[in-house]
């Protein structure tokens, strides 16, 4: 019998379909790997804001990892906001009962476009040295790279050696994906940071004017995430996966998907 390539997202909900894991589900689909996804928080949420948020207990979202992982199984995993210590640890001790699964892309999500924060000072602690040491790849934006080292990141010059920084964070071992899009240079370079060969990638895109950059952060890292599962190689996955997100903005600038903040184009390959 063949097999999918396969990626399991464990992350809250957007039922707008922006962000969250069903972003992470049109990016798994639209770059040709079989999604399944671990429930960590139900959101009340739209283009214009988020309302409410219901998490799951943790051990819920434990079974969920395992009942996947167990029968469908995961060449990749993408790890989205978790908002609690508890959930924090609880998906790191269920992932280690799965040691061969290395291929984690953790987008540390901590905090939020109105700038406040999305997680408790304990839980950003534990997501730093017990977390993101477990992820082969990280993708902070410029203010959660901010908040892991402790100290303001004055501009692109600092990118090199703030990606390099936050790797030391993650005992040296983990890659980082620093994503520029809070400069406001016309031209975005996010800074990769490859652990593995000591490699510096700077990857360049155009600015796209648009208000449709909702869920730009969750499509990309689980862009990552498929493309390891496809067994791409670290740096031609993160290629990839700037790639797609940069064609995804750009294909969805002119839509409109309600009052605020809309999606990009999961699917611009296929259908306009």
């Amino acid at each position: 019998m063949k097999r999918y390539h396969t990626a399991l997202t464990i992350a809250g909900s957007d039922p707008s379909g922006g962000a969250g894991l069903q972003a992470d589900l049109k990016t798994f689909s639209a770059l040709g790997v079989y999604g399944s996804t671990a429930v960590v928080a139900v959101v009340d949420e739209n283009t214009a804001g988020v309302y409410g948020v219901h998490p799951i207990p943790v051990e819920f979202v434990k079974g969920q990892i395992r009942s996947v992982l167990s029968d469908v199984g995961a060449d990749a995993v993408k790890i989205g906001m978790l908002h609690s210590r508890e959930l924090i640890l609880g998906v790191l001790d269920t992932l280690r009962e799965y040691p061969l699964l290395r291929d984690i892309v953790l987008d540390p999500v901590m905090v939020a476009t109105s700038g406040d924060p999305l997680l408790l000072p304990d839980a950003a602690g534990t997501l730093a040295s017990q977390l993101i040491p477990y992820s082969r790849v990280i993708t902070p934006n410029l203010p959660e790279a901010e908040l892991l080292l402790g100290h303001r990141i004055a501009g692109q010059s600092d990118f090199e050696d703030a990606a390099r920084a936050l790797s030391g964070t993650g005992g040296g071992k983990v890659s980082v994906l620093l994503k520029a899009g809070h400069l406001d240079n016309a031209e975005l370079t996010d800074y990769f940071y490859n652990a593995e060969s000591g490699e510096m990638l700077r990857l360049t895109s155009p600015r796209v004017v648009t208000a449709n950059t909702h869920g730009t952060g969750c499509t990309l890292s689980s862009a990552v995430a498929a493309l390891l599962a496809r067994s791409y190689g670290l740096n031609d996955a993160v290629r990839g996966a700037k790639k797609y997100i940069s064609d995804a903005i750009k294909a969805g600038a002119d839509y409109q998907i309600g009052i605020g903040h809309g999606p990009v184009h999961h699917f611009h390959r296929w259908w306009k």
